[in-house]
């Protein structure tokens, strides 16, 4: 089940967001305990369903770690984790949460949004890739992302999305 595949697609940079000099300050604004909503598809063609998550996010000069549950209605529950270090302007990192077992991730920020590549352990919708975004919304948001490519259509498709809000 790859559920999240954090989500950790969202393009839309917010005009008022503020520009970062480097990667410790763009950390540490992403710190702090987080609560929200979202979804999750265990294969690019099943429905999706619907997450209420709580995240804690630990930012260092170097490193950052997003770990939390979420559930959907009391009956599914995952606990995510993911750790990124950051060199220069690389990020890279392991995930868990997926039953896939672990992934690793690895890729740079651009503006508001780090952008990862996912390689899984085990083969999911028919490859072991997908694509992740970890994006600051607004002062007090993040919305992880996870893409993977349908096998059967070739498109992009949005398999997770987590939209946290701190308070």
């Amino acid at each position: 089940m790859r559920f999240l595949t954090i989500p950790l697609a969202i393009a839309g940079l917010s005009l008022a967001a503020p520009s970062f000099a480097g990667e410790a300050e763009y950390l540490a604004s992403l710190q702090g305990t987080l609560k929200g909503t979202g979804f999750a598809k265990l294969r690019t063609n099943r429905a999706a369903i619907s997450l209420t998550c709580t995240f804690t996010s630990v930012a260092k000069a170097t490193s950052l770690s997003l770990s939390g549950t979420c559930r959907s209605l009391g009956v599914f529950k995952r606990n995510i984790d993911a750790r990124l270090n950051v060199t220069g302007s690389r990020y890279r990192g392991t995930y868990t949460g997926a039953a896939s077992g672990p992934a690793t991730l690895s890729g740079k920020r651009s503006g508001q949004t780090i952008q990862l590549q996912v390689l899984w352990s085990k083969e999911i919708n028919g490859d072991k890739s997908a694509d992740m975004r970890i994006e600051r919304t607004s002062g007090n948001g993040i919305r992880i992302v996870t893409i993977d490519r349908d096998p059967e259509s070739g498109k992009s498709v949005v398999t997770s999305q987590i939209d946290l809000r701190r308070g």
